[in-house]
């Protein structure tokens, strides 16, 4: 089967037929996978599952597009489930961090405009960019969470509390006008510096990771020996008061 109908097979089979180096999690409406090409050091995809007795088909699954199309009310039911379900990874992830790297950082949950795969996907990645998948302007491009392409979660589901216009507007999804976004200059997206080429933008964003990374872990460690010296006082503050009685 081609790559570009792996998600669909996936959504499709029942997750203990999936091996677990492909199946993160899963729930009775979605399923989290590893992202093949992760571009970024944690980087997840949450598939929309058939449910039991639903009225939303695996066409309707397709992409965002075809998912509005079935019915406001139908994707606004399997976009907040997808949502929820994202909101759970994001949590273990987070938990990941703490255990690894000794903080967190930022986690980024939506959609591409134009996605290069079939069947509907919601990214959840972490804001490093720092990967060695992460390989040209169209990679970068795509998850730029300025730039327009990449469609965080909070905003589409927005969407279902703006006027009538604007709703119609957005769900159009205009597939060329999203990939001409992919065309764009290379830019920070964090100071918005211009970038020659990718080379040069990967070594900025492993700058930009490595200065978080070492100004968290300081931080870390003051907080360590702050509480590593409150202990202490507690404790002899405890050992004196036993000694009065």
């Amino acid at each position: 089967m081609s790559n570009l109908f792996a998600l669909r097979n996936y959504a499709r089979k029942s997750p203990a037929a999936l091996p677990q180096s492909i199946l993160f999690s899963s729930s009775p409406r979605s399923l989290t996978i590893y992202d093949s090409y992760p571009k970024s050091i944690f980087h997840f995809l949450v598939l929309p599952r058939v449910e039991a007795g639903s009225s939303v088909g695996i066409d309707d699954l397709e992409s965002l597009k075809t998912l509005f199309a079935r019915g406001r009310e139908s994707a606004q039911h399997v976009l907040n489930a997808l949502n929820e379900d994202a909101q759970k990874v994001k949590r273990e992830i987070e938990q990941e961090m703490q255990e690894r790297y000794g903080f967190k950082w930022p986690i980024w949950i939506g959609f591409h405009g134009a996605p290069s795969m079939h069947h509907l996907h919601l990214h959840v990645l972490s804001s490093d960019l720092c990967s060695e998948r992460l390989k040209n302007k169209k990679h970068y491009n795509s998850f730029n969470p300025k730039l327009g392409f990449f469609l965080h979660i909070d905003d589409v589901l927005s969407w279902f509390d703006s006027e009538p216009s604007y709703y119609q507007e957005m769900i159009k999804l205009d597939q060329k006008a999203y990939e001409k976004l992919l065309k764009e200059d290379l830019l920070c997206w964090k100071c918005e510096e211009p970038m020659k080429n990718i080379p040069n933008l990967k070594a900025h964003l492993q700058e930009e990771w490595d200065k978080v990374s070492k100004r968290e872990k300081v931080k870390a460690e003051r907080k360590r020996k702050l509480e590593e010296k409150q202990t202490t006082e507690s404790e002899r503050i405890e050992k004196k008061v036993k000694l009065d009685d």
